[in-house]
Order: C-alpha cells, then structure tokens, then sequence
C-alpha cells in the first residue's frame, strides 16, 4: 500500500506517535496502517484519535477506513460486513481464467462482493450475480457491483432463467471448523458474522451444499470453484465427484490458497449420431 507522505516536523511526528502506538497493539503493518488511518480521518485531529482508539480495541482496518485493496480494487467494506482476504484473490483470478465475455457468473455467499467486483473487472463483458444471505452484506455489494445481488440463502433467490446456464459458480463460503472459530483472532471473530466463519463440525457444511446445489445450474463445461482449507480439499474433492462432477484441487502457494473446482462434463455424442 502507498504511504500518504506527511509534511513537516509536526507530521513526521504525528505518524511516528501513531506507528508506535499500533505497532504497541500488535499491528503488524502498523506505518501503513498510520497512512490509513490518517488519509481517513481527514482534518480532524478528534477523529484520527476515535479511529486510533478503535483500531487498538481491535475493530478491523478494513471496517475503519471503508474499504479495501483486493486484486487492485478498493472495495466498500461496511462495518459488521466479513473483509475479504487477500488469499481470496486467487480464488477470484481463477474464477477470472474460466470465464469470457458474455460469460454468465455467480458470486454465491459474496460478502462485500469482492469477487464478483474482481471478476467482472478481470473479465469485461462477464454478466455477474451475487447472493449473500445477511441483509448487510447485500447492501454492501450493491454499492461494488452493477450487476444484480440478491438476498437469500445460496442459489435459492436466484432467477430460475439461469439454471443450466452458468458457466462459472464461486463462492467464498465459510470453511473455519465450529471448534476452531475461538481460535481465530478478536477483529474476526468479534466483529465479522459468525456466519461468515463458521462451517460446521468439519468446516465443510456450506460448501458441501453448494457443491451439490451445483450442477443444476451449471452450463455444459462450466465450474464451481470454491476456496477451502488445504486439509479440507481432499474430501471436499470427493463430494465434488460425487455431485457428478470431474474434481480438480489449485493451490496458489504464494498466496496460502486452495481451490477445489467441479466442472460439469459436457455429455458425450450417442453412438452412431
């Protein structure tokens, strides 16, 4: 991320006051969180200190500034809305890689949007849908996306037009096993929904229903493509082929991503036709 420069002595020292303060709480990035911080606040002196204040508390950088950078995108993130992580890049350039123009996508539990935001930038001309369940998050995505986001429960509001004739179904559902969430840390878990993190017993609970929510939807030679745990994939993979698709497993190791795709086979010709 870009530092916003400060000028002076004055300045130089409001931003070292701030780094050291963030980095104190634990913010690893916590120069470019200062830069953040102080381009969101603007003049006011009481509202760099309330976002301070907050981000030391915990609240997430993305819910204090409004937004965040995702495959060179500044997406709206409201507060109480799941941040998109930069891991999930990879599952949206490989979403990017199966579609073209005039390609039908959907974003299915889309938060803020940002894949299908990613998507359609990556891939001018894809028709984009996104569906998320929490009211909030489909108002945040209608502010990212021109296309059309529905509320509902996975492909439930979707408009039955489209069944067989998605080329490209992703979802960044949640994977996190229900024993686990505890774990993970405060700004998650005490200020995203728990329903954006929690997968059930083994994590796997969303995503096995998309996988078999799947194929009625899909268009011959189209994928769902859907990020989970590398630990994970391998019986995600199996229901994938159980749902009568072909399973393939991407990682992107840079990134500390895994996919697990199922693309449904075109049909082979009868005999003699």
């Amino acid at each position: 991320m870009e530092r916003r420069p400060q000028r002076g002595p004055s300045g130089r020292a409001l931003n070292d006051s701030i780094v050291s303060t963030l980095r104190a709480a634990g913010c690893v990035f916590a120069e470019d969180e200062a830069s953040l911080l102080i381009e969101a606040a603007g003049p006011s002196p009481e509202g760099l200190a309330a976002l301070i204040a907050r981000r030391v508390a915990g609240e997430p950088l993305e819910h204090l500034v409004g937004w965040v950078d995702f495959c060179g995108l500044r997406v709206a993130v409201d507060p109480g809305v799941f941040v998109p992580r930069q891991r999930t890049a990879f599952l949206a350039r490989q979403a990017a890689q199966r579609a073209a123009a005039g390609a039908v996508v959907v974003d299915l539990c889309c938060g803020s949007g940002a894949v299908a935001a990613a998507v359609a930038h990556l891939v001018p001309g894809a028709r984009v849908h996104a569906v998320d369940l929490d009211p909030a998050a489909v108002r945040c995505a209608r502010r990212n996306l021109d296309g059309p986001v529905y509320e509902g429960d996975l492909v439930e509001p979707l408009p039955p037009d489209l069944r067989g004739r998605v080329d490209v179904l992703v979802a960044n559902a949640p994977y996190v096993p229900s024993a686990e969430v505890g774990l993970m840390p405060p700004e998650a878990r005490l200020h995203e929904p728990l329903a954006a993190l929690d997968g059930g017993a083994d994590g796997l609970d969303v995503l096995r229903r998309v996988i078999a929510a799947a194929p009625a939807w899909l268009a011959p030679g189209g994928s769902v493509l859907v990020e989970t745990g590398d630990r994970q994939a391998p019986a995600l993979a199996a229901d994938v082929v159980a749902a009568g698709l072909r399973a393939d497993v991407v990682t992107g190791a840079d990134a500390d991503a895994t996919v697990v795709v199922g693309t449904l086979t075109p049909a082979e010709p009868a005999a003699g036709r």
